[in-house]
């Protein structure tokens, strides 16, 4: 079924992200998470890409076993970087063939260090991509990705939003965002794609800080997020890990309960192929909002 199709149906939806692992101790974690988090019943889960496709084939085994052996409507993320149309083609004729409906359509990430760079006969934007998903394979949903805080790449947020609602016009079918820590951030973004004409859900994207170390590559990966000073203060007060955990769970927490308030279209996880935090999330609203609809 396709997201947007799955996002029409009453209350607000939970998914989760996963990365595919690189090692037998990782993808051991993984799947422990996938059964434990599987009982939630998520709307969908979603796969990510490595910089600069690094993870291309990993992610591709990741995607096809998850839908062949979970029985969960999957994701699949696909970036422009260090790919050729024929290259892109090929993955999304193998994603069909598996049963695989519903795409993420991103630019991507270049290796750290290094500067992005189009392919050749590749394409230098998402909403190329969009474009070329909703011509060549009509039949896949297609999801792109927003920034609360702004994209990193484009400092002018008015330029920011038309390259979204562009990307939205090639044919994405709902938009997923970076994480962020404070939901105000959240709110202004969906006012500003209402603005712009922009009418497709919008997904808020949450990440509970597990450890100082997490806050850390936070920052760096996710260029242009926000750490609140409460937060950041509640961090470094924390005497350990599992204390900043239970700090990060709970700041998490309350961001959920307010987004369900406010009748968000769904709630994405970034789980980091940990389960624990986000079962944390979803009991306490389960125990504390019996009636809300997840």
């Amino acid at each position: 079924m396709h997201i947007a199709d799955i996002l029409k149906q009453p209350g607000t939806h939970f998914s989760f992200e996963f990365f595919p692992p690189k090692t037998e101790a990782a993808s051991k974690t993984l799947f422990e998470s996938i059964k434990e988090l599987t009982p939630i019943q998520p709307s969908y889960v979603s796969v990510t890409y490595g910089a600069g496709g690094s993870t291309r084939e990993l992610t591709r085994e990741l995607v096809v076993r998850l839908q062949q052996e979970a029985q969960l409507t999957v994701v699949a993320h696909l970036t422009t970087v260090g790919s050729s149309r024929d290259e892109i083609r090929g993955l999304l004729e193998t994603y069909t063939a598996s049963g695989i409906e519903n795409i993420m359509a991103l630019r991507g990430d270049p290796p750290k260090g290094q500067a992005f760079v189009q392919a050749e006969n590749g394409f230098a934007y998402a909403g190329e991509l969009v474009a070329f998903i909703k011509q060549h394979f009509p039949k896949l949903g297609i999801g792109v990705a927003g920034f609360p805080e702004g994209h990193p790449a484009t400092p002018n947020r008015l330029k920011e939003m038309d390259y979204l609602k562009q990307k939205v016009e090639a044919g994405a079918d709902y938009i997923c965002t970076q994480l962020f820590f404070d939901n105000n951030d959240f709110y202004d973004f969906c006012e500003r794609c209402e603005i712009v004409g922009i009418k497709v859900p919008i997904i808020a994207g949450l990440m509970p800080v597990t450890s100082r170390n997490s806050l850390a590559r936070t920052a760096e990966l996710a260029l242009g997020a926000r750490v609140p000073a409460g937060l950041l203060r509640a961090v470094l007060r924390a005497e350990d890990d599992q204390t900043v955990e239970e700090v990060g769970v709970l700041w998490a927490t309350r961001q959920a309960f307010e987004l369900f308030d406010r009748k968000v279209a769904g709630i994405h996880f970034y789980t980091l192929n940990r389960s624990r935090p986000t079962l944390k999330i979803y009991e306490a609203l389960a125990v504390n909002s019996p009636g809300r609809t997840v």
